[in-house]
């Protein structure tokens, strides 16, 4: 539970800098510094906001390969950074499972977003997921001089983009 509440906190952190249009560190050290205003920030938060930060341009990078039709200067706000935590936790901490990452972002997409966003959001992490998984077991286990059994750029593949528009809706007519 503590990781799912530093998660939130940490996307409060970030939803605020990008709609103030502040640089997420600069927020970040105003929310740490500030005396008794809140609860502090948990550990893990303060990683979050400053891995996303640093990663920032990869992520946003992979966002826009993964959002058919939806560059990320586009969405909401807080799906913007509900995805950029979720792809971060995925991309570059090897603590937090894949399937784990996927869920915690499912359920901030639940309770802060609007109806269509956690189908939009499952489907561009996992596809962000696959392409990773399909790197990772991809890559050689060999010492670098077995460097043949590398596989060729044209044997990875990347998963479709995902748009929010082509997500069916799970009501359906059904007066009788």
């Amino acid at each position: 539970m503590a990781r799912s509440t530093a998660r939130r906190r940490a996307l409060n952190t970030l939803y605020e800098a990008d709609e103030k249009g502040q640089d997420f560190l600069s927020l970040l050290d105003e929310r740490i510094a500030e005396p008794g205003a809140q609860t502090p920030l948990p550990e893990y938060a303060i990683e979050i906001v400053r891995g996303v930060n640093e990663h920032r341009k990869a992520i946003d990078s992979q966002l826009n390969a993964h959002s058919k039709g939806w560059k990320v200067k586009r969405m909401h706000a807080i799906d913007r950074n509900i995805l950029r935590i979720g792809t971060w936790e995925i991309l570059y901490n090897d603590d937090v499972p894949d399937k784990v990452a996927i869920d915690e972002a499912l359920n901030l997409a639940k309770t802060l977003s609007d109806d269509a966003a956690p189908s939009f959001i499952h489907g561009v992490l996992s596809a962000i997921a696959t392409q990773n998984e399909q790197k990772t077991s991809a890559a050689p286990q060999a010492s670098p001089s077995d460097s043949s059994e590398a596989p060729s750029p044209s044997q990875s593949s990347q998963a479709d983009p995902v748009s929010p528009t082509s997500v069916e809706s799970d009501e359906t007519d059904q007066t009788n």
